[in-house]
């Protein structure tokens, strides 16, 4: 049975929203004042590497499937990105043309209870801030790795929502990269 891993770049006050500046969010781009040095790095690099398949949201795929093809690199990070199974989870998206990608639509959480069962490792979340959040409110995340990043923004999308209740996580690594934290967060084994 798979896992639904959920990584976020995440502010010391909760925000998640736009990091990386491409939503063009008054809060975007916070992520690139600071270093997160060969640790990070290295970290999002073997999460991928080790990832079974993908689970986006709409937006984040888009985002990445417009990012992705066509680039390569040395160590076969965007050979990963690009051939890894990806499933979108969309309202509004009737096609996915990135290559191995599947539109999921409808009952979320069903089809999501249902990928856990069909696939072998990890259902890795990245972004996809609403999808995150479904996630969390039908108790579907087995796993949180958040970087943290030294920053408070004092408003933005929060990871966690008011209205997603109560969850019980435990601590199972934390670690420094450079200006930056780690934590990784398990569902406790019932």
């Amino acid at each position: 049975m798979g896992d639904v891993v959920v990584s976020e770049f995440v502010t010391l006050d909760g925000v998640f929203e736009d990091p990386g500046g491409s939503e063009s969010s008054q809060w975007g781009g916070w992520a690139f004042r600071f270093d997160r040095g060969p640790e990070g790095d290295k970290f999002k690099v073997d999460e991928t590497m080790n990832a079974s398949a993908m689970l986006l949201g709409r937006k984040t795929y888009e985002g990445f499937a417009e990012a992705w093809p066509g680039r390569t690199d040395e160590i076969g990070f965007a050979d990963r990105m690009n051939s890894m199974p990806k499933y979108v989870v969309s309202t509004t998206l009737e096609q996915a043309d990135w290559t191995n990608s599947t539109v999921i639509g409808g009952d979320v959480p069903g089809a999501v209870r249902r990928l856990r069962s069909e696939v072998d490792g990890g259902l890795l979340v990245a972004g996809s801030a609403t999808l995150v959040q479904t996630l969390l409110e039908h108790d579907l995340v087995d796993e949180l790795r958040l970087m943290v990043f030294p920053a408070v923004l004092g408003g933005g999308r929060r990871l966690f929502a008011e209205e997603d209740g109560t969850a019980a996580f435990e601590l199972v690594d934390c670690r420094p990269a450079a200006q930056c934290a780690i934590l990784v967060y398990r569902r406790p084994q019932a």
